[in-house]
């Protein structure tokens, strides 16, 4: 496979595969993601894992699919358009130019549309990746049974063609959608203006397709689909379009739910010509303004209003590390991982609560989600720390460098209980709000502050540098072992301490003395950092370790001092 799309690119020009390679590069953005900066390697783990997905959804499929068909077929296309629409966020300015590319291939002899051509290209691979690696094996069991319950042989070929279109199809959709909203805002809107808007938009696009995959509900029979009450939401959910779509090509679909599959060929249509129309005007008329106007600068008029976190360096860390996360991408993109897993968890709370009539109980599945949700924002946090944002950063700092350096470091951990601790705390109370009694509400609440605070000072153990400032060596944030680590280590150490935890909050003297041993442990772990703070240094710069390398001229020799028999070196 490697070997064909090896000779497929060499039919292509120069240009655009040169071009095609340094946009794959930055839509994957080895800093971040990858391990020793292997796009390769990093793929084939990117796809590793969306086929271990589409495994345990054939498997399920064929189960339970006979059983329940339209929940399937809804859950299947739902999941393909969250997936899309995760990666298109990731990749969410990386289609559009930036003044690099203005910068550096304007005076190239290099046509506007090879670039364009070609930024799209790196961006539609690695979608392309995942719809074929997401469906690879529920993409044949789906029409396998589909053809079986028809009760004819050769209405496999017919749904199979009608899955693979859909999925396409469906991803298509989230991607030029996506695009088209872009391309607006970069039309309309000053750039200054538009870096600060796509910085909100892209969160809350995170946010926007997990919340419709968790919390849409999902018709199983025609009755529901006729219901009065359930049109206005078929009217707005693209899912629904295309499962109207598939049942279409498959032949399986009611004549009263027709409209579904057209506004989804409706749907279609206007954002491919909207994307296309977009990404033209955008690479005509602005990327001359992308040098012309300024990126994000202070306003120079106002009112301008700042909070405090403390003395004036602590201040100023907090506020840094803020405006990193909201203006740099692929702080964002790194973040906005372990954050999406929060919200996932948190939205699938509210489903459960919206769906009790009455208060409910603490449980344990709760506070496991509580848990893991703590453990994902700080550890997600603490490896964007790592991530440098720009030299100039790293050399302002380095040379005001006036305070001794525990002041540094406590400002870091504050930090990180201002941006993972408290939000994750706040999210965890509203969504502790429907649950009773409110003694083990409030006794949960104080152990998981606890347990935020021992992970922020765990997480600082040998951390002697200012997030966001240190230089690095590219490819050594390994973003995907600190996700698994920290499944890992919440598999051993959570889940038994949440059977421990509820028998705390039934047993008063238990749940002293287990608060006792936390607050122990958060308080020697602060001691300890604070301790190991005063004769630390801070370091800026990650220098590579220095390795003798030999050129291998020499032949080793044998016991009795005479070269060993083997091949020449020369």
């Amino acid at each position: 496979m490697r070997e064909l799309a090896g000779k497929l690119l060499a039919r292509l020009p120069l240009q655009f595969r040169i071009l095609y390679r340094q946009f794959l590069l930055r839509v994957v953005d080895l800093e971040a993601l990858s391990i020793e900066a292997d796009i390769p390697r990093f793929l084939g783990q990117f796809a590793g894992i969306l086929i271990m997905f589409s495994l345990v959804h054939a498997a399920a499929l064929d189960v339970f699919f006979l059983k329940m068909p339209w929940y399937f077929e809804q859950y299947l296309i739902t999941t393909e358009m969250l997936v899309a629409g995760l990666i298109t966020v990731i990749c969410w300015d990386s289609t559009f130019p930036d003044r690099r590319d203005v910068m550096v291939l304007s005076p190239l002899p290099l046509g506007t549309r090879t670039i364009l051509f070609a930024k799209v290209a790196a961006s539609a691979t690695l979608l392309g990746l995942a719809v074929v690696t997401l469906n690879c094996a529920s993409g044949i069991m789906c029409p396998s049974l589909l053809a079986t319950q028809l009760g004819s042989g050769w209405r496999f070929f017919q749904s199979f063609a009608a899955y693979w279109f859909t999925m396409v199809a469906a991803s298509l959709f989230i991607y030029c959608a996506v695009l088209t909203v872009q391309g607006l805002i970069a039309l309309l809107l000053p750039r200054r203006l538009f870096l600060r808007l796509s910085a909100l938009l892209q969160l809350g696009a995170f946010g926007l397709f997990l919340g419709a995959y968790f919390l849409q509900p999902s018709f199983e029979t025609p009755a529901t689909f006729a219901a009065p009450e359930n049109q206005w939401l078929l009217a707005s959910s693209p899912s629904f379009w295309f499962f109207g779509l598939f049942n279409q090509l498959n032949g399986s679909l009611p004549t009263n739910l027709a409209w579904l599959a057209l506004r989804a060929w409706i749907g279609l249509a206007v954002v491919i010509f909207g994307a296309v129309t977009s990404l033209l005007l955008c690479y005509l008329r602005t990327m001359k303004k992308t040098v012309e106007e300024p990126d994000i600068v202070p306003g120079a008029h106002g009112w301008h209003w700042t909070p405090h976190f403390g003395d004036a360096l602590e201040t100023a860390i907090v506020l840094f590390s803020i405006r990193s996360l909201t203006r740099s991408r692929h702080h964002r993109v790194a973040f906005a991982f372990y954050l999406s897993l929060v919200l996932a968890l948190a939205l699938s709370s509210v489903k459960v609560s919206l769906s009790a009539a009455t208060f409910r109980p603490v449980t344990a599945d709760f506070l496991i989600a509580t848990f893991l949700m703590m453990s994902l924002a700080v550890g997600g946090l603490r490896s964007v720390f790592s991530l440098p944002i720009s030299l100039n950063a790293n050399w302002v700092l380095r040379t005001t460098q006036l305070c001794p350096s525990q002041k540094y470091i406590a400002a870091t951990r504050k930090s990180l209980l201002i941006l993972a601790v408290v939000p994750v705390w706040m999210l965890s109370a509203a969504l502790m709000l429907p649950m009773r009694p409110l003694l083990q509400v409030a006794g949960h609440l104080v152990v998981l502050a606890l347990l935020g605070s021992i992970l922020v000072d765990l997480s600082l153990i040998g951390f002697y540098k200012v997030p966001f400032t240190c230089s690095y060596l590219p490819g050594k944030v390994n973003i995907q072992f600190v996700l698994w680590g920290s499944f890992f280590v919440f598999a051993i150490l959570a889940i038994p301490s949440v059977g421990y935890e509820m028998g705390a909050l039934h047993d008063s003297l238990q749940f002293a003395w287990m608060t006792i041993f936390l607050g122990a442990a958060a308080v020697g772990l602060w001691v300890f950092n604070r301790h190991r703070a005063k004769s630390a240094v801070i370091y800026f710069e990650e220098l590579p370790p220095e390795i003798i390398t030999t050129l291998g001229l020499t032949q080793p020799l044998s016991s009795a001092g005479e070269p060993k028999q083997g091949p020449s070196v020369l």
